[in-house]
């Protein structure tokens, strides 16, 4: 189930990828191609940035790295690995990487909010043990050791995925407008995204990377908002200094 809906989740993206490119003026075909080296790429990077945060447990089970069934593809691995995809391509056709970064940020966003529903059928990622209505069970053998006493935990992947679905909304506004400088639309998504993770971080509890006793992917999330945040400044304020210039 994990790997279908993974797969599922690429397709609805390119899809959507596909759909936003006609909007915002680029090639399909060259969008296509890129995507594919981006998807190959971006699923090499998720695998190895989780493998690396659970390095020990790899090195003790090697041929479990290549198990990706049984889940384990963390998404600012798989975000990384695309954005070098996608920027060694941009340069080898003279694309620019901005724009179509732009188009692929909304279908990335989509697969997302899909992807993550792979969580709930490996019962994997949850959050802390509540009594919420909403709340879902998680079998034994699936819970961390120090929490077998409690059945019942928050589905941080449902929150996760409809904060997602909700950024795509924004997004695919924000792309309709046509008023915003090229990489307005990705640097808008890594900010959206990394806010979502960084609260997300506060109820999911499994084993992750710390520093200064702080969840390194709280980390990376705070450092993605300011640096995006910077370029999302800059493009902007450039932007606005051409049309005046102009005028």
């Amino acid at each position: 189930w994990y790997g279908l809906i993974v797969a599922f989740a690429a397709v609805v993206g390119y899809g959507i990828a596909l759909h936003s490119a006609r909007i915002n003026g680029i090639d399909r075909a060259q969008l296509s191609d890129s995507i594919f080296y981006c998807i190959i790429f971006g699923l090499l990077g998720a695998r190895l940035y989780h493998v690396v945060g659970e390095l020990s447990y790899y090195i003790a089970n090697p041929l479990q790295i290549i198990a990706v069934w049984h889940g384990g593809l963390a998404i600012h691995g798989g975000v990384i690995g695309g954005a070098l995809a996608l920027f060694v391509y941009s340069r080898k056709h003279v694309l620019s990487a901005w724009k179509m970064a732009d188009v692929m940020s909304i279908g990335l966003v989509v697969g997302q909010a899909i992807g993550r529903w792979g969580n709930f059928f490996n019962q994997e990622l949850y959050g802390t043990p509540t009594d919420v209505p909403w709340k879902i069970s998680i079998s034994l053998h699936n819970r961390l050791p120090d929490y077998l006493q409690y059945q019942y935990y928050h589905p941080t992947f449902l929150y996760e995925s409809v904060l997602n679905a909700l950024l795509f909304v924004l997004l695919f506004f924000l792309l309709r407008r046509r008023q915003l400088p090229d990489g307005s639309i990705v640097l808008v998504y890594a900010i959206g995204y990394s806010l979502i993770r960084f609260g997300m971080e506060f109820l999911r509890f499994e084993p992750t990377v710390l520093l200064f006793g702080v969840r390194f992917p709280q980390l990376l999330s705070v450092g993605v908002i300011i640096g995006a945040g910077y370029l999302l400044y800059a493009r902007l304020r450039l932007s606005n200094n051409s049309c005046s210039a102009k005028r």
